[in-house]
């Protein structure tokens, strides 16, 4: 499976890029080592507003957008028919006028019934050793590990899942985009992904990353070799 990241390159040539995901990406392996590592009651606490389910440990909070593969309509439109009285010329401008305003609003309908990744807001998530929560007063989001049907880390900085809605039976795929994209892939691939491909390929981390961080002085502990000897 291909590797979704894409580092940048340094216009320094002793010096390699270092970015933001780059550091989300640092501590997503040091979280991920010390849970292989069965270390994790020995992390400090995080803070977070989320509620927690007894037993349940929050990792790591950080900002996030959801985004969810929908349709926007439903294909339906205000057929509106037109009457006119008066000279010939007129009524026929005005009935051609209501057939193009018709046409067009069917074509606006038709458009808008396309499924189409759409932004449902943007909030804060916090992630646990069970799942993640996405608050947001509109469209709050619950996603526990075990309950997801599929999951991918489709860019650097995206999650995406599909899972059954608990709340109306739909099926439904969701997007988090997010530096703790990674984190989330991994977390949910260990509990109840273990043979995803790209766990096992190590795709959910540029293949370049521990060499970059031992060349800035900050050495990554090698959480996806830990990964692969802890799934033997």
């Amino acid at each position: 499976m291909d590797n979704p990241f894409a580092p940048p390159r340094s216009d320094n040539g002793h010096r390699p890029a270092w970015s933001a995901l780059d550091e989300y990406l640092w501590h997503s392996c040091d979280i991920i080592a010390d849970l292989v590592e069965k270390r994790i009651d020995q992390r400090p606490l995080v803070a977070t507003m989320a509620r927690l389910e007894p037993g349940d440990r929050a990792l790591a909070v950080g900002p996030a957008q959801r985004l969810t593969w929908r349709a926007i309509g439903d294909g339906s439109y205000r057929h509106q028919n037109m009457f006119a009285f008066g000279h010939p010329a007129f009524v026929i401008g005005s009935m051609v006028g209501s057939a193009v305003g018709n046409s067009a609003r069917r074509r606006a309908a038709a458009n808008d019934a396309r499924p189409r990744w759409v932004l449902d807001g943007a909030g804060e998530i916090t992630v646990t050793t069970r799942g993640v929560y996405f608050g947001h007063p509109q469209c709050p989001l619950d996603l526990f590990w075990v309950g997801l049907d599929t999951i991918d880390l489709v860019a650097p900085d995206v999650f995406q899942t599909s899972f059954r809605d608990i709340n109306n039976r739909r099926y439904t795929t969701v997007q988090l985009r997010t530096p703790w994209a990674s984190l989330l892939f991994v977390l949910a691939a260990i509990t109840a992904f273990p043979a995803h491909p790209r766990l096992l390929g190590r795709g959910w981390l540029p293949t370049d990353f521990e060499s970059r961080c031992a060349q800035i002085g900050r050495p990554c502990r090698p959480a996806a070799r830990l990964l692969l000897e802890h799934g033997r």
